[in-house]
């Protein structure tokens, strides 16, 4: 397959939100992105051969499958105050919100591959159709943490950015994601996160 060192236009396949003219354009990463994508791929391979491996980076890929982690954790704080659970709904709308924005706004202008159509099978985890870039889970994630740093501040807020690099890295050690969709992932669910700060508590 033939690589390009710049970033290469085509039409996508449709999207109801733009113009014919618009409606088959493709963003594909540079070939230096690939590569780092490909060497960091190679290099977690050794790891992915570990039972304890794919136990764990399976589970967190599934924890963060439609936030199920993020909801769980804000209304677990929620139990017994009506204060938080006001709380709890709005993060959980905001959440919602910033899951339609990146997997049925953002992921419609890039539609990249994914790194392995069908997955890993050594992992027991759901395989996604839409764009590889960004990664949604990235996103949430880190949507997610930015967000319940300033609600449950102190030692929490390393643990929950902790649980959103796990997060994140499972969808690479599953190879449904390359490093760049979670890097991108991350990027846009911080910078959505930030937005939402104001609107939360």
């Amino acid at each position: 397959m033939t690589c390009h060192t710049s970033v290469r236009w085509r039409t996508p396949i449709g999207s109801p939100t733009t113009s014919p003219a618009l409606r088959h354009r493709r963003v594909e990463p540079t070939v230096n992105i690939r590569r780092i994508d490909d060497a960091f791929d190679r290099w977690l391979e050794p790891a992915r051969r570990k039972g304890v491996v794919q136990g764990l980076f399976s589970f967190l890929s599934r924890a963060g499958e439609f936030s199920v982690i993020w909801h769980a954790v804000v209304w677990l704080r929620a139990i017994g105050s009506t204060d938080r659970a006001g709380e709890a709904l709005t993060f959980s709308l905001l959440l919602g919100a910033e899951s339609l924005i990146v997997n049925q706004g953002v992921k419609r202008l890039f539609r990249r591959s994914r790194p392995d159509a069908n997955g890993d099978g050594r992992f027991n985890v759901r395989t996604p159709v839409t764009s590889s870039f960004p990664s949604g889970h990235s996103s949430s994630a880190f949507f997610a943490a930015t967000i319940l740093v300033t609600l449950v501040p102190g030692a929490w807020a390393a643990l929950f950015f902790a649980v959103a690099v796990g997060v994140a890295l499972s969808r690479v050690m599953v190879r449904l994601h390359h490093l760049s969709d979670i890097l991108g992932g991350a990027i846009v669910g911080t910078a959505l996160g930030l937005l939402a700060v104001p609107l939360v508590g």
